[in-house]
This record gives structure tokens, sequence and C-alpha cells, in this order.
């Protein structure tokens, strides 16, 4: 076996375990409907938030956590959205 074909079959397993852990949490349906469909959005005061924006620029430039930042906020608007 070549160390590819090993590693795509760890990726498909990691998929696959995945999909099989994330499916068994589901708390309703696919289609989204019932109780519980959006999650709720924590507020945060004023000052904390400012700790937060301080905190974010000591990041370097291009950080990991940044990223990762961008995309919860986008992911507490869809929620506020829905």
């Amino acid at each position: 076996m070549t160390p590819k074909s090993e590693c795509s079959r760890q990726r498909r397993a990691v998929l696959v375990l995945a999909t099989i852990w994330l499916s068994g949490c589901a708390t309703v349906g696919s289609d989204g409907s019932g109780p519980g469909a959006c999650p709720p959005v924590v507020e945060y005061s004023r000052k904390f938030q400012a700790r937060a924006a301080g905190e974010l620029d000591l990041l370097p430039e291009g950080s990991a956590i940044a990223e990762m930042m961008s995309d919860y906020a986008v992911l507490r608007e869809q929620a506020r959205v829905c």
C-alpha cells in the first residue's frame, strides 16, 4: 500500500466518523423545523466586546484565530436571523 492511499483511507475514515458523530447529535430533523432549530445567540456587553477586539488586534497578521473569529461572526449573524 502506498503512503498516499493510506492517507486517503484515513481521511475517508475520519469523514465517516465525523458524519456519524454529528448526525447522532441532531435534535431536529434535517429540514430545520421544530423546537431548537435555531441556536440562541449569546449577548456580550460592549465592554467585553471592546476587550475582545483589543485582544484580537494583538494577534499577528494572518492569525488562524482571527480567521476563526471572522467565521464565528458570520455564524452568529446567521443564528440571529434564524
